[in-house]
């Protein structure tokens, strides 16, 4: 059972130095790998790292291809200018080998999971010799995950995974008593500019987890560029979270007087404290009007847009 620390209780500067003591105290001199993609879990575990361990933490951003767009060159810049080196590691053709056919959505959170833990780290682990992955799994991810809501990828031992027997190396989670209110507060303390820790939340298997259906590179690089208007339309509302979701069945539209067998797009926006409970965001309907008008023009195929009205649960944050 996994003792929550709530955001009101929690005193963030000694949550770091013991955190920091902790991290030190397993790695001892060896090194360890950390997964960065950007958003705030990740970002404010790869400082806690930083501060343990200095140049003994080798930090990654895998480019796998499912990413936002300039998502690599801008989350490498912030922590170049923290003074946090920061590889990027190509990884395309792997995830979308590993994608090709598979249109269950456990059965590609799967194939994502064991891509990235057993392919892409488990290579990482073997030829720096580090023996720890740090990694910023939270409390939610935990909750949904033993719930069977969904199988967030990044939890493990919870469902009785041994990730040193699976992989051959260890996970550490410092922020796994954490929901993302207190996670913000934490990067905040640790000195990451409001751009890292009021970021929206971003899934771990990135845009595949908003592709219904099959996820190839020309579906992906669809829903992209949905996100690049939603989020340029909705940053200004202090919603939660923000996203598009391309479905997979077609609908009937008409372009140029004739019909159109297009491409359907799902808008949500969500209002929450902790990805627990979540309900639409009163987004002005001449806001929705222009949005759906953008990505009408601006996204190949699409033919119609949505917007999500149910409340979590029964809805849930994400679609896959």
């Amino acid at each position: 059972m996994i003792k929550e620390i709530a955001a009101q209780q929690l005193d963030t500067e000694r949550f770091i130095a013991e955190k920091v003591e902790e991290i030190r105290g397993v790695v001892g001199d060896g090194m360890a790998i950390n997964a960065l993609s950007g958003g705030v879990d990740s970002s404010v575990v790869t400082m806690l790292g930083h501060r343990a361990l200095g140049d003994r933490l080798k930090t990654v951003f895998v480019q796998n291809g499912l990413m936002r767009a300039g998502e690599a060159e801008e989350v490498t810049g912030f922590f170049r200018d923290l003074g946090v080196p920061v590889q990027v590691a190509d990884a395309r053709d792997e995830f979308f080998a590993a994608l090709k056919g598979l249109t269950d959505p456990e059965a590609k959170r799967e194939a994502i999971t064991q891509t990235f833990y057993r392919e892409v780290f488990g290579r990482m682990v073997r030829e720096s010799g580090a023996k720890h992955l740090l990694q910023g799994t939270i409390l939610t991810d935990v909750d949904e995950t033993v719930a069977g809501i969904k199988r967030q990828h990044n939890v493990f031992e919870q469902l009785g995974i041994d990730p040193q027997e699976a992989f051959g190396y260890k996970i550490l989670e410092p922020l796994i008593q954490l929901r993302k209110d207190g996670v913000r507060k934490l990067g905040e303390t640790l000195g990451l500019p409001a751009g890292l820790f009021e970021r929206i939340p971003f899934p771990g298997p990135a845009l595949a987890a908003r592709v219904l259906g099959e996820v190839t590179p020309e579906r992906v690089e669809k829903i992209r560029l949905a996100t690049q208007v939603v989020e340029a339309k909705l940053g200004g509302y202090g919603a939660f979270q923000y996203l598009a979701i391309l479905h997979e069945d077609r609908v009937t539209g008409m372009r140029d007087g004739r019909r159109d067998f297009g491409l359907q797009i799902e808008v949500r926006c969500w209002d929450s404290l902790d990805a627990r409970t979540a309900t639409p965001t009163r987004v002005p309907f001449e806001v929705l009007e222009q949005m759906a008008q953008e990505i009408v023009d601006g996204v190949p195929g699409v033919v119609s847009v949505t917007y999500n009205i149910a409340c979590k649960p029964p809805s849930t944050i994400e679609a896959v």
